[in-house]
Formats: structure tokens, C-alpha cells, sequence
């Protein structure tokens, strides 16, 4: 079973760990020698958008990695750096007793876990399995109990801050499950992102990054709203957004991730909407929350506005372009 160490906030009793914190001494010790003579191979599953980054990063951190991705040509380029790569989930169990799942929907991670050529097929007892997929909370519980059966440990930990982020190393991981395992958890993601937060048991990641992803849908339309029209009324869209992030409309979809083409370089906006976090995926995300607030009887009024945005913006042809493009969407469709 991996190692134990709690961490613990003054106050409210919350696991958080940031990389712009200073660990006490002792505590530093012992995670510099657990790292240290814990350099085994990683398995990462999932290196897409943002698998790839992060994975990248563990290996920038001296950790081999086994690889698997459905898409071959995905792991070309970590079998050109001269990491393992094996053709499916049960290989990468076999080879790695830590392994990673970054996967797009639940149904792909319950068949990276369960299916018949799963992780759960050659799983090792006291593995340590890490999904930072974003999926029904119900599933990751599920998933978890299924780990536990073969006497390893399931941890949900989804991420926030986009492709930019896993580049750069500065995601944010939302952690559910066993408080204990919380620091072997760390030492891996702590690679990938700047803050590390225990939410509590499994699934609370998952409601954590659900709760997010609800908030971000709706401000980013409310930023193209805002945008489009203070530029149909004359502005200029970058004074418009200067003015904005000075005032109290300020928000990170506003001040780090703008629609607006021309606004900000280095934006999925600056390039036709290329890249990023898919449309496809913020409308499958607002489904999870949809589905969680109907079984929790919480009234989501603009979420549910938000989830029907995005489910259309589907439907005309921008489910492969980021969900930022809802500024485009809205310039285009007249009708509104």
C-alpha cells in the first residue's frame, strides 16, 4: 500500500498542497526520499490534449513511463523518446503498479478499467490508480469499489486550467478517496500541477471539477455575450477587455482565455479556435452536471441554459473547436 503522510490546514481541516508553499523540514526528508528511490515506471493512459503534457511533465520529473493510448499515433512520439509503449490498459497494469488515466468520457474509463483487456485484468495488489478523467461522479465510486476488490487503490483526481496549464505544469488536481494515500497521490501530480487539493472521499474530485466546469461555461458565455455586444455598440474589443479586467465583470475567461479573436495571443481564439478544451467535451461536462443536479434536486437555471448552448453549438458544426467559440457561435447566429 503506498505510503501515508497527512497533510492538514489550520482551520477548515482541508488537504492542500501548492507548489509555491514551503513543506516543514522533516516532511521535506521524507519526500524527497520516498521520490528518490521511487523513479518506477509510471503508466499513463490517455495521451491526448492534455494526457500528452502532463505525461511529458512526469518524464521532465525522471519518471520512465509505460504508455498506452487507443490511437497509436498518439504515443509515437514517447516511443521515439524512448518510453514503453504497450498495446493496451492490462499491459500498462502489468508493467506499472502507479498509473495515471487522463480519458475523455466515462464510458471510455470504464473501459480502461474494466473492459476486457482493462487495467482490472492484470492489476497488481497495492497499486495506486490515479483517474483524472472527468466522468460521473457514480462511476468513479463504482470504479473504486471494483480497484478495491482486486486490493488496489482508486483515487479520482480531475484537473482544472486546460492545455496551457498541463504544458507549463501548473494544473490544478481535485482529489478524491483515501485520505492516507493522499501524499503517495501527490508525489506524482505534484509533477503536473501547481496546487494538489484533497476534496475528500472518491467522487468529491469529480463534484469538485463538475461545480467548476458549470461556473467557467457560464461566465465564458457571458464574456462573448458581454464582448459581442460592446463591439456592436462601437468598442474596441480590446479596450473593452481592458476595461473589463479592471473592473468588478472580471474573470478568467475575460483576463486569461478571451474569445475574442485578436484580443490575446496564445489563446485557443488567436488560432481559429484550434485546440484547447473541446466544445464536445464542456457539453458532455455540463451533462454530468445536469444529471447531478436532477439527482440532488439543485436548481442549475443558467447552467442548464449553458449545457443547451453547447449541445447546439454541436449541432452546427463546432463540437471540434474550443468552447470559446460560443462568441462566434453567438455572432453568427442573428437569430438569437
Amino acid at each position: 500500500m503506498a505510503a501515508s503522510l497527512r497533510l492538514r490546514g489550520a482551520a477548515s481541516g482541508l488537504l492542500y498542497w501548492s507548489r509555491r508553499q514551503r513543506p516543514a523540514a522533516a516532511s521535506l526528508v521524507a519526500v524527497c526520499s520516498r521520490s528518490m528511490a521511487s523513479k518506477t515506471p509510471v503508466g499513463f493512459i490517455g495521451v491526448g490534449n492534455m494526457g500528452n503534457p502532463m505525461a511529458k511533465n512526469l518524464m521532465k520529473h525522471g519518471y520512465p513511463l509505460i504508455i498506452y493510448d487507443v490511437f497509436p499515433d498518439a504515443c509515437k512520439e514517447f516511443l521515439d523518446a524512448g518510453e514503453q509503449v504497450v498495446s493496451s490498459p492490462a499491459d500498462v497494469a502489468e508493467k506499472a503498479d502507479r498509473i495515471i488515466t487522463m480519458l475523455p468520457t466515462s464510458i471510455n474509463a470504464i473501459e480502461a478499467y474494466s473492459g476486457a483487456n482493462g487495467i482490472l485484468k492484470k492489476v497488481k495488489k497495492g497499486s495506486l490508480l490515479i483517474d483524472s478523467s472527468t466522468i460521473d461522479p457514480m462511476i468513479s465510486k463504482e470504479l473504486a469499489k471494483e480497484v478495491e476488490k482486486m486490493g488496489a487503490v482508486f483515487m479520482d483526481a480531475p484537473v482544472s486550467g486546460g492545455v496551457g496549464a498541463a504544458r507549463s505544469g501548473n494544473l490544478t488536481f481535485m482529489v478524491g478517496g483515501v485520505e492516507e494515500e493522499f501524499a503517495a497521490a501527490q508525489e506524482l501530480l505534484g509533477c503536473m500541477g501547481s496546487n494538489v487539493v484533497y476534496c475528500g472521499a472518491v467522487g468529491t474530485g469529480q463534484a469538485a471539477k463538475i461545480c467548476n466546469n458549470l461556473l467557467l461555461a457560464i461566465s465564458m458565455i457571458g464574456t462573448a455575450e458581454a464582448m459581442n455586444l460592446g463591439i456592436r455598440l462601437g468598442l474596441d474589443p480590446k479596450l473593452l477587455a481592458k476595461i473589463l479586467n479592471m473592473s468588478s465583470g472580471r474573470c478568467w475567461s475575460s483576463d486569461t482565455y478571451n474569445p475574442v479573436p485578436g484580443v490575446m495571443d496564445g489563446v485557443p481564439s488567436a488560432n481559429n479556435y484550434q485546440g484547447g478544451f473541446g466544445t464536445t467535451l464542456m457539453a458532455k461536462d455540463l451533462g454530468l452536471a445536469q444529471d447531478s443536479a436532477t439527482s440532488t434536486k439543485s436548481p442549475i437555471l443558467l447552467g442548464s441554459q449553458a449545457h443547451q448552448i453547447y449541445r447546439l453549438m454541436c449541432a452546427k458544426g463546432y463540437a471540434n473547436k474550443d468552447f470559446s467559440s460560443v462568441f462566434q457561435f453567438l455572432r453568427e447566429e442573428e437569430t438569437f
